[in-house]
């Protein structure tokens, strides 16, 4: 009985270290699938390499919607946060109409660039910071 208690007493212990440890490790899927897309065309085109950009410019649009629409963490501000990926959305898609347009690559590194910005603004200044917003 007393190992009973012992374990008991452990198991109820470590419940705040395990709530803590799967927050920090909290992944948002669509987040990371937008990141895909936004890595391998963004820093091509930093090089001057548009091809990627070209080529993924609808489905990282895709990509951006579906992030938009899922369920935000809890460790990020969720007002913030939406607003963030609205304009994100709005930034990808004016890449996605530029490439449409058969813009210059001097417009194209911009927007994609804007977008970028954005997509660190939602993944670093909308998450909450110690608990807060």
């Amino acid at each position: 009985m007393k190992s009973f208690v012992h374990a008991l007493v452990f198991f109820l212990a470590m419940i705040p270290a395990i709530s803590f440890a799967q927050d920090k490790q909290q992944t948002w899927t669509e987040q990371e699938k937008f990141h895909s897309f936004m890595s391998s065309t963004f820093h091509p085109a930093e090089e001057g390499n548009f091809q990627p950009l070209k080529e993924k410019a609808d489905n990282m649009l895709l990509a951006a919607k579906r992030w938009e629409l899922s369920d935000i963490p809890s460790n990020y501000d969720s007002d913030k946060t939406k607003a963030e990926l609205h304009t994100l959305v709005k930034l990808v898609n004016a890449v996605a109409d530029a490439v449409h347009g058969n813009a210059g690559n001097a417009q194209l590194l911009t927007l994609i660039t804007s977008a970028h910005d954005s997509y660190h603004r939602v993944v670093g200044e909308c998450k909450k910071k110690d608990g807060k917003h």
